[in-house]
């Protein structure tokens, strides 16, 4: 996947389909190395996309017409 192609959601779902791949088909060394090494790109991705969202949502509700959520 290129970078203009990523979003959250298909990030999420390729990484889903690594770690099944990683765990049931037990992939050759190289193999296994450049599934890690996607895995590792799209956890970064999908890190940066949610601190993002999280820093947006904290600026529309830092602004007192929406409340944030209480957990």
């Amino acid at each position: 996947m290129t970078k203009r192609q990523l979003n959250f959601e298909k990030s999420l779902q390729r990484l889903e389909a690594i770690v099944s791949e990683m765990e049931n088909a037990e992939p050759d060394l190289d193999k296994a190395l450049a599934l890690f090494s996607e895995g590792a790109q799209l956890v970064k991705f999908c890190s940066e996309k949610l601190n993002e969202t999280k820093k947006k949502i904290e600026i529309i509700t830092s602004s007192g017409e929406i409340k944030p959520f209480k957990e």
